[in-house]
């Protein structure tokens, strides 16, 4: 990648933690000088363990670091690069390390070893009320934040309307921070640390402390912001948003990078890795297998077209929904079907065989493969969970019942021609399907004057 066009390079960063070890530092030069004085020796060996520690190699870190139970790794040999414009995902569970490569990024805290080059102007939304001075007014840390970011007053008097209009705290504008509530203080943190034009925008999960529709706010803010050749780096638990807004994301777990690619392709791997489940399973051993006497499961699968198993599938295109069983015991009529729910478990619908060819007519013994095909543009984007069941027809009985055994990520696109259109919020319901319009208009109509 050439230089001149990454805006971030980051060469296997490591960021290590000492539990307990707060206490056992000072808090002024003298103090620590004066202990130093008086345990010279024993002061020499802590010192010199906390900071000479980038010479270790890797293999030291590994054998010896690890068995330490005072110390934590919260980052290990992390390493990658963003190009100017792009706008990058970062997911991973809580704890995974997400927040303490951020911290590094923003230079809140230095790396234990490794290195990071960042090209522009950086503004950074960590926390609740960021960079935020509690005894200054809304208005006065607009300026100081600005300020800090290298802006001049009359760049900030040009933005500053802008800024509090979008936060929505105007009446409190010239009240201390120290007063406002936490919503109050992540909608102003957000709109000056996008509003001020940073070359490079960090966020993170903080925009779960707004309400709903101040969080549409700004990741539509977001949208616009990557769409003007800026740079993103967006921390985020709604995958729906990280899918929407980054061609990229980085999966982070127990401090390493565990994928990077495309946002679809990364979000649909952490999401069936956190749903244990995914989008096809298959039972061997066939006494182990779901079912009974009459039939046995063998294998659930979600496909696409060409045949291909997949955890992610584009909002426009058809999902194969395919099951797999073994009859053994002949004379029963069955009705296989699905039972499709979204990610919050609302039941979107269920599916049963409408075979034509085993329509009311009793089952041979032998192998067979049901398919149903989801239509394109019917579901709903995000994590979607298939329930797998086959029961007899007179009399009625549920043969096995398999509950959310396969999950895949239904992504959505921004090209228009889904039923998002080019409306680039986010949409609810538990189905979207892509309805036909039809708008007349008579141009000679008369129309009311007021």
């Amino acid at each position: 990648m050439n230089s001149t066009h990454t805006a971030i390079r980051v060469e296997n960063i490591s960021k290590r933690y000492r539990i307990g070890l707060k206490e056992k530092l000072h808090d002024n030069l003298g103090s620590a000088i004066i202990d130093f004085i008086k345990s010279p020796w024993k002061n020499y060996q802590k010192y010199r363990a906390l900071y000479t520690f980038n010479d270790v190699s890797d293999e030291h870190i590994s054998d010896t670091e690890d068995s330490d139970s005072d110390v934590i790794w919260a980052l290990r040999n992390i390493s990658f690069e963003v190009k100017q414009g792009e706008v990058l995902g970062i997911i991973g569970r809580n704890g995974a390390g997400k927040s303490t490569l951020l911290k590094i990024l923003s230079r809140i805290t230095d790396p234990t070893r490794g290195q990071c080059e960042i090209r522009g102007r950086v503004s950074s939304l960590l926390e609740v009320g960021t960079g935020f001075h509690p005894e200054l007014t809304g208005r006065e840390n607009v300026y100081l934040n600005g300020t800090i970011l290298g802006m001049k007053k009359k760049e900030i008097d040009y933005k500053f309307d802008e800024i509090v209009n979008f936060s929505g705290i105007e009446r409190f504008v010239d009240t201390p921070v120290k007063r406002y509530s936490s919503g109050m203080k992540v909608r102003l943190a957000f709109s000056v640390a996008a509003h001020l034009e940073p070359e490079i925008l960090i966020i993170d999960e903080v925009l779960s402390v707004g309400d709903a529709s101040f969080q549409k706010k700004c990741l539509n803010k977001m949208e616009n912001i990557g769409q003007e050749g800026r740079t993103v780096l967006f921390v985020s638990h709604n995958m729906s948003a990280v899918t929407r807004l980054c061609s990229r994301a980085i999966l982070i777990e127990n401090g390493k990078i565990v994928q990077d690619g495309l946002s679809n392709e990364v979000v649909g791997s952490y999401l069936n890795s956190n749903a244990g489940t995914r989008a096809a399973h298959e039972w061997k051993n066939i006494e182990k297998a779901p079912g009974g006497s009459i039939v046995r499961l063998r294998a659930v699968r979600a496909k696409r077209e060409d045949g291909q198993v997949s955890d992610y599938f584009d909002i426009r295109y058809p999902i194969g929904l395919e099951m797999e069983y073994d009859v053994l015991e002949e004379g029963h009529e069955l009705l296989p079907h699905f039972v499709v729910l979204n990610s919050r478990g609302e039941c979107a619908f269920i599916t049963v065989s409408q075979d034509k060819d085993w329509r009311r007519r009793p089952r041979l013994k032998g192998r067979y493969i049901s398919t149903a095909w989801i239509y394109g543009n019917l579901l709903s984007e995000g994590v979607t969970y298939v329930s797998c069941y086959c029961m007899t027809l007179d009399p009625d009985e549920v043969l096995f019942a398999e509950r959310s055994i396969l999950a895949f990520n239904v992504i959505d696109t921004l090209e228009g021609d889904s039923a998002r259109g080019d409306y680039a919020k986010d949409m609810g319901g538990v189905v979207r399907p892509r309805l036909e319009w039809k708008t007349e208009f008579n141009p000679n109509e008369k129309t009311a004057v007021t």
